[in-house]
């Protein structure tokens, strides 16, 4: 296995040092030569700016922004811009890293990008979001552009962010460009479909995992961790498609019914007050056991991390779908493995976004938009066809899925990189 060192080195406890190890893993099934590994171990660019805020109040505040472009083999880069408080540069390598991976395995003809700016956004008006994200936009305006790097909603931004960064974007070429963003309002460009892409891309594959384990929607119960972009939706299409949902959780707590949630009625009740917390129709539960329940289905949708070697022998569920980024670790995938819990990986599971956003940007691009049944419609059909290939691969050469996934992605990557040669 080969070392890779930069000028930045992750702990064994960080998203990078995970995303690093899954690499790792893969190019060692694929014998990819030493070179070759640590060129895809290393961002192709990376971008930090300080972002100052005028407040409402006149005050003012400051802020830092990353943009990492990880790779370019297969085309543009691509990624979520992510408004936390945890947001760091490890972290946001870690994701752009997934990004590439989880492109070239849905066959997107993208690279993997990602970026963030560590600020709390429920701290903030809405003119001060819109002023922090003019701002980080016009910083990085210079590597971001439909041909070069498209960015997307992710935590903490939403379709009304997609629409100030492509303002902000166009302003400066001096003409709309609908191409430089996606996951922007539909009024805007942006696709029918796509603020529910990444749910239904969970579900799609969730199904047919269930359905490898012999497990039917209607006698199969479920849990979700994190109701937000995409636990929420998850969890509206899992019980639609007739699973019992029995627990959900948010950042402040969870709630569950052995006999099942009502949905619509939580999602209601979520609209009113911010939190599942306090939702008639279940009793409360302490956000770590959800993970923990006795359920057939457990789809971690919240952050990376959560299942861990401490949980990990503790979970019960037979199939873990992620609908986050890295909520797994190395350690608890192994620990499952061992207790044959079938675990879907977030490239795979998770990847109805990106493929969604890779439809938005074709659409934009042509002037031409589908209807959202046809959306749903290839949505489904990749999204399948990549949980087929992914299982096969898998069964073949005796490999998990997430070893399987990452090595279909990282052997389309280096072979893209390999055939396009080194410059100079």
């Amino acid at each position: 296995m080969t070392t890779v060192t930069t000028d930045s080195t992750a702990t064994s406890a960080t998203p990078l040092a995970d995303a690093r190890a899954q690499l790792a893993e893969a190019a060692g099934v694929l014998g990819l030569p030493e070179g070759l590994h640590r060129m895809l171990a290393t961002p192709r660019r990376e971008v930090t700016v300080s972002i100052p805020l005028r407040r409402d109040d006149g005050s003012q505040d400051l802020f830092i922004g990353h943009r990492v472009q990880h790779n370019f083999s297969r085309g543009p880069a691509k990624g979520g811009i992510r408004y936390s408080p945890n947001v760091d540069l490890d972290e946001v390598r870690a994701l752009a890293m997934w990004m590439t991976w989880k492109c070239a395995l849905l066959d997107v003809p993208y690279g993997g990008a990602k970026g963030g700016v560590r600020i709390d956004p429920r701290s903030y008006s809405q003119a001060e979001l819109e002023r922090v994200t003019r701002r980080f936009t016009s910083e990085i305006l210079p590597v971001i552009g439909p041909e070069r790097d498209i960015p997307a909603p992710d935590i903490g931004t939403d379709e009304q962010t997609m629409a100030w960064m492509m303002d902000t974007y166009s302003v400066n070429r001096g003409h709309t460009v609908l191409g430089v963003v996606t996951g922007k309002p539909v009024s805007l460009g942006g696709s029918l479909g796509r603020a529910s892409s990444t749910s239904r891309g969970v579900v799609d594959v969730a199904l047919a995992a269930l359905e490898s384990r012999g497990l039917k929607p209607a006698t199969t119960t479920a849990a979700v961790q994190g109701f937000g972009k995409v636990g929420r939706g998850a969890a509206r299409f899992l019980a639609e498609a007739g699973v019992t949902v029995t627990a959900v959780s948010d950042q402040y707590g969870a709630v569950a019914s052995p006999s099942g949630l009502d949905v619509p009625a939580l999602e209601a009740h979520v609209d009113a007050t911010g939190s599942v917390v306090g939702f008639a129709g279940g009793d409360e539960l302490d956000g770590a056991e959800l993970l923990e329940l006795d359920v057939d289905l457990l789809v971690p949708a919240a952050v990376e991390g959560v299942l861990t070697r401490d949980n990990a022998p503790r979970v019960r569920a037979k199939v873990v779908v992620e609908g986050a980024n890295g909520p797994t670790t190395p350690d608890a995938d192994a620990i499952m493995a061992g207790n044959d819990v079938l675990v879907v990986p977030d490239i795979l599971a998770n990847a109805g976004g990106v493929v969604v956003s890779y439809f938005e940007w074709v659409q934009a691009n042509q002037a031409y938009w589908w209807t959202e049944p046809e959306v749903e419609a290839r949505l489904k059909q990749r999204m399948l066809g990549a949980w087929e290939a992914v299982s096969d691969y898998a069964t073949q050469r005796e490999l998990s899925l997430r070893t399987a996934a990452t090595a279909m992605a990282v052997e389309r990557v280096a072979s893209a990189h390999t055939q396009r040669g080194l410059y100079p």
